[in-house]
This record gives structure tokens, sequence and C-alpha cells, in this order.
């Protein structure tokens, strides 16, 4: 009789820990939908001509998600797997805010400011890999939250700050080299700013409540506006 309950709890357990396991590789696959969607776009900026409308012809493939999100939001259009990987909890609504803010946040970078503009390269990045690596790093590493925040760490925070800098300076040199815009330590002063104004804001309760795909793209854009 032991024994069966020793086996029958493994099993259990095993069964337990697999879920876990699950539940973790459909959040880490977002997150990576999150942080690479939007960082390997820009890879592609500098291959568009310099024609007046070139950036609207980019814009066009983000442009074309908005859409995307507001069917599968509304219900007009049914996509279980692609509502899977992009929401949280599987609910196809999700996809009104958090996609959708991130789609339009890459749009409107891509059409109104574009390649030659360090606030562009700011909002993504921070949006991108700044707050895509603070959730996995947070998850993973966030055991000491932070105070005025229960649901933040210092772990997750810093790291944003960190990725979102470094993806920044990374991608002003990578323009650079296509004659697209100047380097500078002023920039890349302005981008470490920038960086840590936006790692505080989506640490804030605010951004919870708002959604951080909202908080991270305009506090980029706010502060990038006043030091880039």
């Amino acid at each position: 009789m032991s024994v069966f309950f020793l086996l029958k709890y493994v099993t259990s357990y095993r069964h337990f820990a697999l879920i876990n396991v699950l539940f973790w590789m459909q959040k880490l696959n977002r997150k990576l939908v999150h942080i690479t969607i939007g960082m390997v776009f820009l890879l592609f900026w500098p291959l568009f001509s310099s024609g007046r409308y070139a950036p609207f012809f980019a814009a066009l493939a983000p442009g074309i998600n908005i859409i995307r999100m507001l069917l599968l939001g509304l219900g007009i259009m049914k996509n279980e797997a692609m509502v899977k990987s992009m929401s949280r909890s599987g609910d196809h609504r999700e996809l009104l805010k958090g996609p959708l803010y991130y789609a339009t946040t890459i749009t409107l970078a891509t059409s109104v400011l574009w390649r030659t503009s360090p606030i562009a390269i700011a909002l993504v990045c921070n949006l991108c890999a700044g707050d895509g690596i603070a959730d996995v790093v947070g998850r993973r590493l966030g055991k000491e939250k932070l105070p005025y925040n229960p649901n933040k760490s210092y772990a997750g925070s810093i790291a944003m700050a960190v990725a979102g800098f470094l993806a920044s300076i990374g991608y002003m040199h990578y323009f650079h080299s296509f004659g697209l815009m100047e380097k500078s330590w002023y920039m890349t002063l302005g981008f470490l700013v920038v960086s840590v104004a936006a790692a505080l804001v989506e640490s804030h309760p605010i951004s919870t409540e708002l959604d951080d795909n909202l908080t991270v793209p305009l506090t980029s854009f706010l502060v990038g506006s006043l030091i880039l």
C-alpha cells in the first residue's frame, strides 16, 4: 500500500513539474516573440531606400499587425495559436492592450521617427529588449522585490535598464555604419538616461494598471525628446 501511495505521489509530482515547465516555456516563448520582432525589424531599416515614402512602406508590416490585433482582439478573426503566443491568459481581448500598443509603437517609430532618429532606437530597444529581458530575468532571479511594488524586482528592473541601454548603443553603431546616424558620448549618455527612466516607470504600479507596452515607449519618447 505504501509503495502505491509513493508511486502516486511521484507521478503527481512529475505531472505538476511538467505543468510548471510547460507554463514557463509558454511565458518564455511569448517574451522571445516580444524581444525579437521589434529588434529584428530594426535590422532591416537601413535596407530601405532613402525615398520620401520609404518609412511608410516599411511601416506597412507592423501596421498590418495593428489591424490583425484589432480583428483578433474583437473576436472577428480566430487564431488560437497566435492568441496564446501573444497573451498572458489566452483571452483574445488581451490583444487589444499590450500587443496592440506594441504594434502601434513599432508602426509610429517607423513611419514618424524613422532611422535617423535616436528616439526611434530608444523607443524600440527599451520596449523590446528592455521590457522583454526584464520579465525573463525577473522571473528567474527576482527574489528581492521593490519596496513600492511587490510584483517587480531589483533584478528585473536592473536587467531592463541594462538591456535597453546596450541594445540602444548597439543600434546607434549599426545605423552609424550605414551613415544614417552620428554616434557620440552625449547620445550614449542620453540612451542611458532614457533606459533608466523607462525601467523606473515600468517598475511602478501604474505600468501594471495601464500596460508597460504603453508606459515604456511613452516614457522613452518623452525623455528622449528632451535629451536625445
